[in-house]
């Protein structure tokens, strides 16, 4: 089942690591604890779904007893086939949910870092520590329970702590400038990783990867003028003035 919900969503494989020393490379996966979370809220949504099927069928039986008799069988598939539809996607979903679980991926190198997200909508996004600007960790009251909580990782043009916080649970919620680790069991643990590497890569000055560019050759300054010059130039500035006043006064006159 795992290998045909892959090959049927096209998920690609585990990602390549991020630039840096690979030999310091650290892997993260989430906690067995954050397919609980996940599981548990799975859980909520299908039994509102077989509430919402149970008075469905309610109301179709209701109105099978008053249907004309060549309905009736139409009717019947009908309501077996929704049943059969319940059944089977409460049976795909929770197989997507335990590969969502499974195919999260948060590798940490001395330079950068790289998640890899998502079944249906897979996310990648690559960071560097020379952009970081901030690392917390979030904490919901069920996740608190579970011993789970999210590391968010923060670049420049993030939109702020506050922004990231109140859209991180909203569908299709996507921010190249925020990045979690979600569902880890050792966040802080983590966070003081990052951020000791994250200190080390600025107390090394280290840059980007690309060359850097050639100095720019300085543009030698214009010579001053000369007094006599610029006081040459003012006072046939000054008469041509006059001049042009003139010609108006006398196209005035006319």
């Amino acid at each position: 089942m795992k290998q045909l919900i892959l090959r049927l969503l096209k998920v690609p494989p585990e990602p390549i690591d991020p630039m840096g020393d690979h030999d310091q490379l650290l892997v993260f996966r989430a906690a067995e604890n954050y397919f609980k979370y996940k599981l548990v809220l799975w859980a909520i949504g299908q039994v509102f779904t077989v509430i919402g099927m149970l008075v469905g069928l309610g109301f179709a039986a209701a109105f099978t007893t008053q249907a004309p008799g060549w309905l009736i069988p139409i009717l019947v598939l009908l309501e077996i086939a929704w049943l059969v539809f319940i059944i089977v996607q409460g049976v795909f979903s929770f197989f997507v949910l335990r590969l969502d679980y499974e195919m999260r991926w948060y590798k940490v190198t001395d330079r950068a870092l790289r998640i890899r997200e998502g079944i249906w909508q897979v996310r990648e996004m690559t960071m560097t520590f020379a952009n970081i600007q901030n690392i917390s960790t979030t904490q919901g009251p069920l996740q608190r329970a579970l011993g789970i909580a999210d590391l968010q990782v923060q670049t420049a043009g993030g939109g702020g702590a506050a922004q990231a916080q109140e859209g991180q649970n909203q569908p299709g919620f996507f921010n190249m400038h925020t990045g979690y680790f979600r569902g880890v069991d050792n966040a802080e643990q983590i966070r003081d990783v990052m951020r000791q590497r994250l200190r080390e890569y600025r107390d090394s000055g280290l840059g980007d990867t690309d060359e850097s560019p050639e100095p720019v050759a300085a543009i030698p300054a214009a010579a001053p003028a000369s007094s006599p010059d610029m006081l040459a130039a003012l006072r046939a500035l000054r008469e041509e003035m006059g001049a042009f006043r003139a010609s108006a006064q006398a196209l005035a006159k006319e």
